[in-house]
């Protein structure tokens, strides 16, 4: 049997105090790094929408589809879904957040029936009533539904898996389901860059909504393979 010393013992301890410390603040900056922007771009959002509740004419969106908006029906769609994505960019920034989910477990429970409740019946169907006229091509209108209908089945997925008490295959849809819902952002910043870089408008709106898309949802598939020890069987839970 090997025998250390003392003063051996203390130094691995001191070493791997270092190193768990060392560990610890990556993963705080890393968080950082991710989180303070996707933050400050919600809130940016929810900000720039505020606007269109004075329901005032002259707004760029509805000057562009002033015809579409003279139906009843689009026009309380188009309202109900951006106060839906209002309050599910929110509940995002709060359903994540480890402090809340630890110490403020009642706001997290709460605000995720009230993400679920919106999402389910209010912001994925109008979503996919407007995606029959959305702006470009056919494909984007199918990029637009398959969003909808994506948005709707994983946080109907996240809700039955829960409601199972399945809290690991809960927190894998719900990814996904955010993952769509901050597509809104994620557009918005993308479409700013291609914007500064020259692109042509009809150009800069289609490629930032498909990269929106993809790169939101390859996000959240490796944090889920990452975190996934059997990363096929997510889909089946």
């Amino acid at each position: 049997m090997k025998f250390y010393s003392a003063s051996h013992i203390q130094t691995n301890f001191m070493y791997n105090s270092r190193m768990l410390t060392l560990q610890q603040s990556v993963r705080f900056f890393g968080s950082l790094l991710f989180w303070l922007p996707v933050s400050v771009f919600s809130l940016l959002l929810i900000y720039n929408t505020i606007p269109y509740f004075s329901f005032n004419k002259d707004l760029s969106f509805i000057l562009e589809r002033s015809i579409l908006f003279e139906n009843n029906i689009y026009r309380a769609s188009f309202y109900i879904h951006i106060a839906a994505g209002m309050f599910c960019i929110a509940a995002t920034l709060i359903q994540f957040s480890r402090y809340i989910l630890k110490k403020k477990k009642a706001i997290h429970v709460w605000s995720g029936r009230i993400y679920v409740f919106v999402v389910l019946l209010l912001g994925a169907p109008t979503g996919l009533y407007m995606s029959f006229f959305a702006k470009g091509s056919l494909y984007e209108r199918c990029l637009f539904m398959f969003m909808a209908m994506f948005w709707f089945y994983t946080t109907f997925k996240g809700l039955t898996t829960i409601l199972k008490k399945n809290v690991l295959a809960h927190k894998i849809w719900m990814i996904r389901s955010y993952a769509m819902a901050m597509t809104a952002v994620t557009f918005r910043v993308y479409h700013i860059v291609f914007f500064v870089l020259g692109w042509d408008h009809l150009e800069n709106y289609e490629l930032s909504l498909w990269i929106s898309v993809l790169g939101n949802m390859l996000i959240a598939e490796w944090i889920i393979y990452r975190k996934s020890k059997s990363y096929l069987k997510t889909f089946l839970t």
